[in-house]
């Protein structure tokens, strides 16, 4: 397939004219133009050696996914109008001024074909945080209202609902129904609770088993926790699509309510941007210190199986682990994941790229929701299939329910017999019974 192939038309929302759209979008870039930033844009020597960490230029060899050029709309925005000799720039016409043409042509680099997975980041040699420029770049893009359709109306739902998935108001009868259906009690809407619990949009619709498991191993271990309709969705889809506002929104949702029913925890499913959002990102709002401890599903495994207040049946075996960019390499989670599946007695064997340097599933930052860009995913999937098969591993793990809905999806459209495996729901399979209680 042709890399021509694979380029899509740009979206619209609204009905802005097109001096306002640039103008938004500007207004935003220069806003996002703190020090760091700067010191980012300048430093940047073009070496190329980005372009050997991403996923899509591995994949197609087409020199356009190199990540640092997916920063150009941003780095000429900053150069016109932020730094130290932008009026010179601008007086000696050095700086082309940005159009809207451009952020049209550069929607599909800056959405499509990034998932902002921070794979460059950790090889460039000046250490510029490219994955971040992204993001920044995004919210020019999200204000002037050039973002792909599909994220724009998970967007639109999430504001109306609070979730993409289900109103907040529909909360209590879902919980019913996994609970009727798996067999276990979960709670809903407590005054009081220690832990407030959240999830992720699949595990409200197809993937109940995990929502079901986590409760399973809570109510063993004898924990006080509730889920919650003033703040259930973990995934904020404000953060992948670059709407700042709507991304304070629903992190406040879920710091408040815990605030509010007084819990000392939030959390967090199998979610990678979930634990980017609500783990690192709530400091923007709150300040250093939250008013709530915020962990990933992972790290309350890990510290259950610590402390021994859970005990599981051997599960055997060998096993290869998919490591979600946001939990590990954006989030520093790689050793305990790897300490519950060793507590599995599962013999892990690792991908050739693993770990901090680990290739993602190819459908973070909404790439997976993003239906015009199946294509080029696709292509991506194809570098981590391989991977995998090399293991010769009996299983395929994860602990990011986004990735393993990517995952399945590639298998699927590659006719691969294999499926990924959630680290949460193996754990709850091997569960034993008499175990230490809170």
């Amino acid at each position: 397939m042709s890399t021509a192939a694979l380029h899509p038309a740009f979206d619209r929302q609204g009905e802005q004219n097109d001096e306002t759209r640039l103008d938004a979008a500007l207004r935003s870039f220069v806003g996002d133009f703190g020090p760091t930033a700067a010191l980012h844009l300048e430093s940047c020597v073009r070496c190329g050696l980005c372009a050997q960490a991403c996923h899509f230029h591995l994949s197609t060899g087409d020199a356009k996914y190199t990540p640092a050029y997916k920063l150009e709309p941003l780095r000429r925005a900053y150069q016109r109008e932020a730094s130290p000799f932008a009026p010179l720039l601008r007086v000696l016409g050095l700086a082309r001024k940005l159009t809207v043409e451009d952020l049209e042509q550069w929607q599909e680099l800056v959405y499509d074909s990034c998932t902002m997975c921070g794979r460059c980041t950790t090889i460039c040699p000046m250490g510029i945080d490219i994955a971040e420029l992204v993001r920044a770049t995004r919210h020019g893009m999200f204000k002037a209202g050039l973002v792909p359709d599909r994220l724009a109306l998970m967007d639109r739902t999430a504001r109306q609902w609070g979730s993409p998935a289900t109103p907040a108001e529909d909360l209590p009868d879902i919980l019913a129904e996994v609970s009727a259906e798996h067999g276990v009690p979960i709670p809903c809407d407590l005054p009081a609770a220690d832990i407030l619990v959240t999830a992720a949009p699949a595990e409200l619709v197809e993937h109940t088993k995990a929502l079901a498991d986590a409760a399973r191993i809570l109510n063993q271990v004898g924990a006080r926790w509730t889920m919650h309709q003033g703040g259930f969705d973990a995934s904020n889809i404000g953060f992948n699509n670059g709407d700042v506002e709507l991304q304070e929104r629903l992190t406040r949702s879920l710091i408040d309510t815990a605030v509010k029913i007084g819990a000392h925890t939030v959390l967090l499913p199998e979610c990678g941007h979930a634990y980017g959002a609500a783990r690192w990102e709530a400091a923007r709002w709150y300040g250093e210190t939250l008013p709530v401890r915020v962990i990933h599903m992972t790290e309350y495994l890990d510290e259950l199986i610590a402390a021994g207040r859970i005990k599981l049946r051997p599960l055997g075996g060998s096993a290869t682990f998919h490591d979600p960019c946001q939990i590990v390499r954006r989030g520093g989670l790689e050793a305990a994941a790897r300490r519950v599946l060793a507590a599995l007695g599962v013999e892990v064997i690792e991908l050739r790229d693993h770990g901090l340097t680990g290739l993602c599933c190819g459908g973070g930052g909404g790439v997976v929701s993003n239906q015009r860009a199946a294509p080029l995913r696709h292509r991506v999937f194809e570098l981590k299939k391989q991977q995998i098969e090399a293991t010769g591993a009996q299983r395929l793990v994860t602990s990011c329910g986004q990735c393993r809905i990517t995952l399945d999806m590639g298998a699927k459209h590659a006719h691969w017999d294999r499926a990924t495996e959630s680290l949460l729901e193996l754990v709850a399979d091997q569960l034993v019974d008499d175990v230490q209680g809170a």
